[in-house]
């Protein structure tokens, strides 16, 4: 009698631990991504966290990687990954990945956060370029397609923002492109310490 309640017990353990991961996305294709982006979709640099990103950011960047639109080195490594991912997986990901709990990397620098918020809030009048916040949203926290940056891996966002400048990822929308080149190196440091402390 025992063997039986401990085998149903079990059993319970199981189905609180799969049916969720099975109900979003099929469990193949989450632990293809969590092999790369972290158990729980955190990131491990330099690959960029999953958790709390935009569904619809998500579905779309698998679908720009599946038609080699983002053709940088690091993106290139998505290629064979994205393949095989048709538009009812890439959905069921995005949802299932955008309703984890984000995790600040907690990896810049501290001693520019100051300055990469002013700029974030502000962004840099003299320079014609606006600010983050107008498109991303007061706490980076994004809003449809436009990503969430806030809480990512400095070392990321750093990438991103010089790939942007050096018009490496085609698929970045306006005004990304031109404010990333407007960004000097200093203060793409700064932005990129920032946003990793934002929770």
């Amino acid at each position: 009698m025992k063997l039986i309640y401990l085998t149903q017990a079990i059993a319970i353990i199981i189905c609180w631990t799969v049916f969720p991961w099975a109900g979003n996305a099929q469990s193949l294709a989450i632990r293809n991504c969590t092999w790369c982006h972290g158990s729980s979709g955190q990131g491990l640099t330099p690959v960029p966290r999953l958790a709390g990103q935009r569904l619809q950011y998500i579905e779309n960047q698998l679908r720009n990687y599946r038609e080699h639109r983002r053709n940088d080195q690091y993106s290139r490594l998505m290629w064979d990954a994205a393949a095989a991912v048709n538009s009812h997986t890439a959905h069921d990901l995005a949802v299932y990945f955008s309703r984890l709990h984000p995790k600040p990397a907690n990896d810049g620098d501290k001693k520019l956060v100051a300055k990469g918020r002013k700029i974030f809030q502000d962004g840099i009048p003299e320079s014609n370029i606006v600010a983050c916040a107008a498109c991303h949203g007061p706490n980076a926290e994004g809003t449809g397609e436009i990503p969430r940056f806030g809480g990512l891996s400095y070392y990321y966002v750093k990438r991103r923002l010089t790939q942007w400048g050096e018009a490496y990822h085609p698929t970045g929308k306006p005004p990304m492109p031109t404010v990333a080149k407007g960004l000097p190196p200093n203060h793409i440091d700064a932005v990129a310490s920032y946003l990793s402390f934002v929770h």
